[in-house]
């Protein structure tokens, strides 16, 4: 190839380039043909400890609708708009059509299904795709469910059918651009006027919000300074969204950085059970269970793949899965997988019963979250140079960890939150240095 000198050496305009270098990429299948791509997603065979028969037969056909949607409709467009961090708003029917928006939340439209039965379908979605089981959760364990909780009847009858049928899709802001894992001290302002409230301020990493019809808002009563929560519609004059770009997980999420400039929101649109921030932590209490059968889901779908993969590619004249190192790995995952399930159905009994307490909520995040962690590591490993390939899912899912490693309570916030439960001691914020003294 001939280099001609040039102000901009990355303008390939100026380089004689050869004739093939616009060329479009070989498909995946006919460029690596030794293994399946996760285009064509694997049957299930993580269940070792055969975990099903944990399930009612409800929840049983629950994770049965869920796996074969996603398999046949989701998995072969998943790694093309992750690549592009696109949504496939096509898709959004299919998944209204498996009937988990609302998860547990009776009436309006709503599944009403078991905490376990919601779980397990968070999971199976995650099993495919993070990003999709995370669009869901956001619209219905966060939006929804703070509508169910908090919001007056006539709200609930005005928001829930629709939200129920992805006719409307929601977000939820709660996150501002100083205040994350300290979400309680948050600024923007809530401000009574005549008939309604002014909403002044900005919210980031905000889900599903770019294209959201309905914006739950948490913002700061300025006569009260509790924390209370609005109901804010797409184009309200003086609120904007825009995307947030760059991102290495969860990229079919459409993360954004919302502006609230003297946004009025009529009285009918305050939700009136929201009052301080301990009426969040009811809805985050829901939500952590969710949140935390997102990575056992996708753990599956990790070993799934690299059962299948193993078992497909050869080397040393030998298929992978012949060699122990290999299976030791594999073993290692499959064990995770299994204890993850345990604790993400413990915790579920636990809600159930009325046990569940917000430490045993955060640790089972925290800890479902470090094994899968571990889990992605490892296939990231038994993948060799596919590894990085998002067309063989283990990358994709390397990356979207990531995220669900941080939001909804960071690993480190939550393992605060079960030391300050266990040992009486609360230590979010550092002890404020004293006079020194003389001694």
């Amino acid at each position: 190839m001939a280099i001609h000198s040039s102000s901009n050496q990355d303008d390939s305009s100026k380089r004689a380039m050869p004739s093939y270098f616009n060329l479009p990429p070989l498909d995946v299948s006919n460029a690596f043909p030794q293994a399946t791509p996760a285009s064509v997603f694997p049957p299930c065979a993580s269940d070792y400890f055969q975990f099903d028969d944990l399930l009612t037969p409800e929840e049983q056909a629950v994770r049965k609708k869920v796996r074969e949607c996603m398999e046949k409709e989701i998995a072969p467009v998943m790694t093309e708009y992750w690549e592009k961090a696109k949504f496939p708003f096509q898709c959004i029917p299919k998944l209204a059509a498996l009937r988990l928006a609302g998860g547990t939340i009776k009436g309006y439209g709503c599944p009403g299904l078991s905490i376990l039965g919601s779980a397990v379908g968070t999971a199976e979605v995650a099993r495919v795709d993070a990003s999709c089981s995370t669009f869901i959760l956001v619209h219905s364990s966060l939006a929804m469910l703070t509508i169910a909780l908090c919001g007056s009847e006539a709200q609930k009858q005005k928001y829930l059918p629709s939200l129920a049928q992805f006719q409307t899709i929601g977000c939820w802001g709660l996150t501002e651009p100083d205040y994350g894992s300290d979400a309680s001290a948050l600024k923007t302002t809530a401000t009574k006027v005549e008939g309604g409230w002014i909403l002044d301020g900005q919210k980031r990493w905000i889900g599903n919000s770019t294209f959201a019809d309905i914006l739950v808002i948490f913002a700061r009563n300025t006569s009260t300074n509790q924390i209370n929560g609005y109901i804010v519609k797409k184009d309200a004059p003086g609120l904007t969204v825009t995307k947030i770009e760059n991102k290495i997980g969860l990229r079919i999420v459409q993360n954004g950085d919302i502006v609230m400039k003297k946004v009025f929101i009529p009285d009918e649109d305050r939700l009136t059970g929201v009052n301080s921030f301990q009426d969040t932590n009811k809805v985050l209490a829901v939500s952590r269970v969710m949140v935390a059968w997102q990575p056992i889901g996708i753990s599956m779908g990790i070993y799934d793949i690299c059962h299948r993969y193993l078992k497909e590619r050869k080397q040393f004249g030998a298929p992978l899965a012949a060699f122990q190192i290999n299976q030791q790995k594999l073993v290692q995952m499959l064990s995770n997988v299994q204890a993850m399930f345990l604790v993400g159905w413990r915790l579920c009994k636990l809600y159930e019963s009325g046990k569940m307490t917000p430490g045993h909520a955060s640790l089972a995040k925290s800890w479902i979250t470090l094994r899968a962690r571990e889990t992605a590591a490892l296939g990231r490993e038994l993948l060799g140079g596919n590894g990085i390939l998002a067309d063989f899912l283990v990358a994709k899912a390397f990356c979207d960890i990531e995220p669900i490693y941080t939001y909804e309570g960071t690993y480190d916030i939550n393992t605060l939150v079960t030391g300050r439960e266990v040992t009486g001691f609360a230590s979010f914020k550092p002890v404020i240095a004293q006079k020194r003294s003389r001694l």
